[in-house]
């Protein structure tokens, strides 16, 4: 989907970061179910991502990862509700819908690169098309685009929301960095301080706002 080599190169680096953040979440005993389950969807979308970004992507199959991001969409509108956890329900709402968002973005996006594909005389196979199909029905920044009205504004919408919701996280991100950063004096923090709070949202913050470059280039 990406044309441009050097692009394709930090936005692997932005979407391994995350993918490597929610590994580490998910083997940490600390962590419990319903969290487990949202970093193991968060790692798939971080991997899934970095491959989108290069030509080999492109040929893995469609339905698999659209069932598997829609899945991923209900999960964390059905895990607010059912499993709100300390936040009152409406608070875990609030905190859920970017995630189901982004999952449904990733859903649409691959479903709509898939249809992209195939329109360029690729149909008939499982993946996105060939890689001769990208590089001439793209130009500039990226090998792959959005000719339809329809799509596209909404491939811009997208671009436009998760950059608000990336930019949401990285001033929570920065926040939580500064509350929770060691004493003036150099002191640990006090015991029982997670020096890693922080980490959370960065790393949402990083995923949104590469999905959103990713957007603007397929609109």
């Amino acid at each position: 989907m990406i044309a441009a080599n050097g692009l394709r190169w930090i936005l692997t680096l932005m979407f391994a970061a995350p993918a490597l953040y929610g590994l580490w979440r998910l083997v940490r005993p600390t962590t419990g179910l319903t969290g487990r389950v949202g970093h193991l969807l968060h790692a798939a979308m971080g991997v899934l991502m970095i491959a989108m970004a290069w030509p080999w992507g492109m040929d893995l199959a469609v339905a698999p990862q659209v069932v598997l991001f829609t899945a991923g969409a209900l999960w964390f509108v059905a895990a607010c509700l059912v499993w709100p956890g300390e936040r009152s329900r409406s608070g875990a709402v609030k905190a859920a819908w970017p995630h189901a968002l982004m999952m449904g973005a990733m859903a649409w996006m691959v479903a709509a690169m898939g249809t992209s594909g195939a329109m360029a005389g690729h149909g008939g196979g499982t993946g996105h098309g060939g890689h001769e199909g990208h590089a001439a029905s793209g130009s500039g920044l990226a090998s792959m685009s959005l000719t339809a009205t329809g799509p596209s504004v909404a491939s811009a919408l997208l671009a436009v929301a998760l950059t608000a919701i990336g930019l949401v996280w990285l001033a929570r991100a920065l926040d939580l960095a500064r509350v929770r950063a060691p004493l003036p004096a150099g002191g640990p923090a006090p015991a029982g301080t997670d020096t890693t709070a922080a980490l959370d949202p960065a790393c949402h913050a990083v995923m949104a706002l590469g999905m959103a470059v990713m957007f603007a280039l397929f609109a």
